[in-house]
């Protein structure tokens, strides 16, 4: 049995975690322009809409080495989108 500081047992308890929000849409923008005009503009960002309303940045990419489609994170948690991005990243490098 767990004993906390201040001496209650906290065998009994449960602690409920927070559920990972999901993504309900997404945007990505702008696409550069083709090169070598768009050799310095800003690489495309992928903007999220959570479930709860919030929005958030979750990454930049290069576009000439991995592509998404907003499809591809609707119904994803945070966590499992920077996966995605992850694994297109490594598979490209693997290429």
């Amino acid at each position: 049995m767990v004993q906390s500081p201040f001496g209650d047992s906290m065998a009994a308890r449960f602690i409920p975690t927070k559920r990972p929000m999901i993504i309900t849409s997404a945007t990505i923008a702008p696409m550069s322009r083709p090169m070598p005009e768009g050799m310095f503009d800003p690489m495309p960002e992928v903007l999220v809409t959570f479930e709860d309303g919030s929005t958030k940045s979750l990454f930049s990419f290069y576009p000439d080495e991995i592509s998404f489609q907003e499809s591809d994170f609707i119904g994803l948690t945070e966590e499992q989108a920077q996966d995605l991005r992850h694994r297109k990243d490594v598979s490209f490098l693997r290429s």
